[in-house]
């Protein structure tokens, strides 16, 4: 059974930094693409960042560019997002995910964490 478990959530001020984790397992983790993708209340899942397996290559939401840095340890089996000048826009519950590869849509994602929560203060 896969289990995505993600940490790091909290509550910073503008412009501070937050470092979410994954620690995933019940598969080999490097044969997957890892995405973050957040909700924030009211409002629908959306993509925040992406990484192909082998963390080559990676993508990210327009409003989130120049700020995040996905990452990814193929030993740890674990997925990071660096989330830098944080606003309060960035308030939502952050969720980590796996599937067959790189992708903006949640629909082509498998399996899916509990998610983390990140308050963003004015």
């Amino acid at each position: 059974q896969v289990q995505l478990v993600e940490s790091g959530g909290g509550l910073v001020q503008a412009g501070g930094s937050l470092r979410l984790s994954c620690v995933a397992s019940g598969r080999t983790f490097s044969f997957y693409a890892m995405g973050w993708f957040r909700q924030a209340p009211g409002k629908e899942r959306e993509f925040v960042a992406a990484i192909i397996r082998s963390g080559g290559t990676s993508d990210y939401a327009d409003s989130v560019k120049g700020r995040f840095t996905i990452s990814r340890d193929n030993v740890k089996n674990a997925v990071y997002l660096q989330m830098n000048s944080l606003r309060p826009e960035d308030t939502a519950v952050y969720y980590c995910t796996m599937g067959p590869r790189l992708s903006t849509t949640v629909s082509n994602y498998n399996y899916w964490g509990q998610g983390t929560q990140v308050t963003v203060s004015s």
